[in-house]
């Protein structure tokens, strides 16, 4: 058999091949455009959930710390104790001086007391020395007759009339004294009052400096698993200094970043496809929850102002938050950050 007889038998069987990869090709080549025109991808996501940073509402020195890198913890769970001794001596002071204050109110108010005793008094001499005064005045008048009618002596007129000036000069002290009285118990309360309102101030301080006492014990403000401790015992921390984070992992969600080509038919509810780079035998749903109301450029330090100089345009990305569903059957592979492939059918 020639040569060209066998490349004639050859030539159907290549034929078939290429009729068959031909097939299958177009088969490929129709179904991805088929699910290009249907569906909305990006792999432009991550996992996302609720990260609180621990941090002390006061200053001091580490003196505990209950718990490790990457522990789970409890809401409320202590975790770090700061060394409150100079505080708790602060407060021993704070408390003597309370109570010496309470012994000025106790003063003040005993003076004012006192007062208004010797203000009684000051009344009391004011009638005793007006009813001297009119028997003074009686005495003198009457001598003056007896004094016409030469039954007297010059000596004893003048003895009641010096009598009745003294009367009346002592009438005149007793309401001088009054006067002072009550201008005297007028200070002393406002002398109690100063003192209760000073008391009140060292009372509120002693109850903040309790509520200072109370922040060395740092709690865990939510449920989680801790991120890697950044202090350690007998390091000095400031207020507001962040010591760790707290990851929740009760709640995940994704935000997937589409082309704002590609938003055009999406809807709060709309259903997801998650697929996780981590874990590509796991396949989860979602739903989308809310597109945002700007571009992520806006969000950006330093957003694009297109009319300051050249415009190059650019397709701008919109954050899509998607929820998870059937969480607490994933939360084992659920982890904060993990880049995140999403799919959308949008027939």
């Amino acid at each position: 058999m020639s040569q060209e007889q066998a490349s004639r038998k050859k030539s159907p069987i290549r034929i078939i091949i290429l009729s068959i990869v031909l097939i299958v090709g177009g088969y490929f080549g129709y179904t991805k455009i088929a699910f290009a025109l249907s569906h909305e991808t990006t792999d432009n996501a991550q996992v996302e959930t609720q990260i609180t940073p621990v941090l002390p509402r006061v200053s001091g020195y580490v003196k505990e710390i209950s718990i490790a890198d990457y522990d789970s913890v409890k809401a409320g769970q202590q975790v770090i104790t700061l060394d409150d001794d100079e505080m708790q001596a602060q407060l021993m002071q704070m408390e003597a001086d309370y109570k010496a204050s309470e012994a000025d109110v106790l003063n003040a108010k005993a003076a004012l007391n006192n007062a208004i005793v010797g203000l009684k008094v000051n009344k009391g001499d004011i009638t005793l020395n007006a009813v001297k005064k009119q028997q003074a005045e009686e005495n003198y008048q009457r001598n003056k007759n007896l004094f016409a009618e030469q039954a007297i002596t010059k000596k004893q007129l003048d003895d009641s009339r010096y009598e009745m000036e003294v009367a009346s000069q002592q009438v005149s002290n007793s309401n001088t004294n009054l006067t002072a009285a009550d201008s005297k118990l007028a200070v002393l309360q406002a002398s109690i009052q100063k003192s209760e309102a000073a008391l009140e101030i060292k009372k509120a301080a002693i109850a903040q400096q309790k509520l200072k006492i109370s922040y060395t014990k740092i709690t865990a403000p939510i449920s989680g698993k801790i991120g890697k401790k950044n202090v350690s015992i007998g390091q000095y921390v400031q207020a507001g200094t962040p010591m760790f984070s707290i990851v929740n992992d009760t709640t995940y969600w994704i935000v997937a970043n589409f082309k704002e080509t590609q938003i055009k038919k999406f809807y709060p509810g709309m259903p997801v496809e998650i697929e996780l780079d981590a874990y590509p035998d796991a396949h989860l749903e979602g739903n989308i929850e809310s597109l945002s109301d700007a571009t992520g450029a806006k969000f950006s330090l330093l957003p694009p102002d297109n009319s300051s100089g050249n415009f190059v345009k650019v397709t701008q990305r919109v954050p899509v938050k998607i929820t998870i569903k059937d969480i607490d059957k994933n939360r084992d592979f659920l982890r904060a950050g993990l880049s995140a492939g999403i799919t959308i059918n949008i027939k």
